[in-house]
């Protein structure tokens, strides 16, 4: 058996520590394959909330749903940045999410001078992290190689390397012999 993609590594994170019914956040929604994914694991009894800022996310997202027959009632889908997470996120929710995934840089086949900014993002891993429950996770997949993901991925690696370790566990995922700038995984879970 071979080593796992990045994105199936960030997936196995979450499979780990979602259980039917639980709560978890795509905090950059895309073309949907993450909110699918977490969706598939809250189940009926659970309860996705999505992000992005771009329509065409959420419509794209919407028909992956639909065509995997997802009830739209399972997934709350918010056209909405990152950086507004604590807000978006009902207080309910607050300290009950099992897993937060982030997948940086821009939208795959949409506009890529529309792209997550270090700013917006720490504000978000900020949220994402105190929105999870003990032994809840947060994966960040960044995307050194496009113009500015280095600068995002940097200020990533540097907010999870100066968590609190007593609280979190933080830690990277990276192949080191790909090309140039491949893209890596910036994991952190919650302790207590």
């Amino acid at each position: 058996m071979g080593f796992l993609s990045i994105l199936s590594f960030a997936h196995a994170l979450a499979r780990e520590r979602v259980r039917p019914g639980d709560v978890a956040v795509d905090a950059t929604m895309g073309n949907g394959r993450d909110t699918l994914f977490l969706a598939g694991l809250v189940g009926e009894g659970g309860r996705v909330y999505a992000f992005d800022v771009q329509e065409a996310a959420l419509a794209n997202t919407r028909e992956r749903l639909a065509a995997a027959g997802v009830p739209a009632s399972r997934c709350s889908l918010l056209l909405r940045d990152h950086a507004e997470l604590a807000e978006a996120l009902p207080a309910e929710e607050h300290g009950r999410v099992a897993a937060v995934l982030f997948n940086l840089g821009y939208l795959p086949g949409g506009d890529r001078s529309v792209v997550t900014t270090p700013a917006s993002t720490l504000q978000a891993l900020d949220a994402g992290l105190a929105a999870l429950r003990p032994g809840g996770v947060l994966c960040a997949v960044v995307y050194p190689g496009h113009p500015g993901g280095a600068e995002e991925a940097a200020a990533v690696e540097a907010w999870a390397a100066a968590l609190e370790q007593a609280r979190y566990q933080a830690m990277t995922y990276r192949f080191l012999n790909q090309r140039s700038a491949p893209p890596y995984v910036v994991a952190a879970e919650k302790r207590n």
